[in-house]
């Protein structure tokens, strides 16, 4: 594959991650969370690599990503975490895919829709527990049992599971954890109303799930939970700076691109559009092929650097949508064709989400589609994936 810019995906710290989890919890209960793409990784192989693991719940955002990770593999159970055009229940019903039901007038919808093509669909219900975002309100136990009962009764619907998702869980905003141990308290009162409601209505077994990367890593001896929807921590990355973890994760991915020149400018010459940077004295200067088109965020102009032969390269000027310069005056035996570590080895992420005011989920999220992946194993490349760009 052509080197312009890549991100290699590192599948031995995959695999490392993915164990250090499974020292915490079953794998019969883990449910890889690969929304986004895998978080920008891949979702194709991640979900592969969680299969030979053992690993067969995975979790994703919408119906367009469940469809296409069903096509990519016919094994494992999918659960979609939001919301879902009712049109699309049908296709889903039949490509074996969960959906969840958030309250009693879009339960309806998707019943109705069921109804229309036929079929049934199963459902896992999503409760508000203090995050305010998504779900049944469980805070009136009465007003819940009511909508519980009218949901049961949808003839179309095949509930399998509830869930809810904690806010808090990383201790960002709630170090104590007791904003977290009130949505489970709200959680493990609504699950008994649904455990009984379901053995009334002769539903099968129910799935109660509550627990994302940080409430697994820290709360799974406290809190336990019949999946453990295991997300950010997969991908190496840790849910909030500053978490004391049960094991150090290996960072998956890093992003890199080529330089496409050295040159020196004047004192008095200006870099990239805007005029926003001034040479106050000589500089050797590198163009790297690199832009916010790929994901590499433009509040990152005259903040931030990268990694040119091991040593910080900042950048000068506006990122632009293709192209970004970087100081390397410093820097010995830069030439064109040189690689430039964007985040990775020796450049976290969280150095890049820390000057952009903002969270390593984002950064390695925003990394582009015409961005291709690298997948290297054992030092190999073993696979290379890149997305059609027109």
């Amino acid at each position: 594959m052509y080197k312009h810019i890549w991100a290699e995906i590192d599948l031995n710290a995959l695999e490392y991650n993915i164990n250090q989890i499974l020292k915490l919890v079953p794998k019969n209960q883990v449910m890889g969370v690969i929304k986004a793409n895998a978080y920008g990784h891949g979702a194709e192989l991640f979900c592969n690599a969680l299969l030979k693991q053992g690993i067969n719940k995975f979790a994703v955002s919408n119906e367009f990503e469940a469809l296409d990770l069903r096509s990519a593999t016919p094994k494992g159970d999918i659960l979609i975490l939001g919301y879902i055009d009712p049109a699309a229940v049908s296709e889903l019903a039949k490509n074996n895919i969960t959906i969840c039901i958030f309250d009693l007038d879009y339960a309806k919808k998707v019943n109705q829709a069921a109804k229309n093509a036929g079929v049934t669909i199963n459902c896992h219900i999503k409760i508000n527990s203090g995050m305010n975002r998504l779900g049944y309100s469980a805070d009136n136990s009465e007003a819940f049992r009511l909508e519980m009962q009218q949901t049961f009764a949808l003839e179309r619907l095949n509930i399998t599971g509830a869930f809810t998702h904690f806010a808090t869980a990383d201790r960002d905003g709630d170090e104590q954890g007791d904003f977290t141990a009130k949505q489970y308290s709200v959680f493990s009162a609504a699950k008994k109303i649904i455990k009984e409601i379901s053995e009334k209505s002769g539903g099968g077994d129910i799935l109660f799930h509550s627990s994302n990367s940080a409430a697994t890593l820290l709360d799974y001896d406290s809190r336990p939970s019949d999946l453990y929807r295991a997300g950010i921590i997969m991908y190496g990355l840790t849910p909030s700076v500053g978490l004391e973890l049960p094991f150090t994760p290996k960072a998956v991915m890093s992003l890199k691109a080529k330089i496409s020149q050295v040159k020196t400018i004047k004192k008095g010459d200006f870099v990239s559009y805007g005029r926003t940077f001034t040479a106050e004295k000589e500089m050797r200067v590198a163009t790297v092929t690199v832009g916010y088109a790929d994901g590499y965020m433009r509040g990152l102009s005259n903040k931030g650097y990268m990694l040119i032969n091991g040593k910080k390269a900042p950048i000068l000027g506006r990122v632009c949508m293709d192209q970004t310069v970087v100081d390397v005056t410093g820097i010995d035996d830069v030439k064109t064709g040189d690689t430039a570590v964007l985040f990775g080895e020796g450049l976290p992420v969280e150095e890049l989400a820390k000057i952009l005011g903002t969270i390593n989920y984002e950064l390695v999220c925003a990394v582009a589609h015409r961005v291709p992946r690298i997948y290297i194993s054992n030092g190999e490349v073993i696979d290379k994936v890149r997305y059609i760009s027109l």
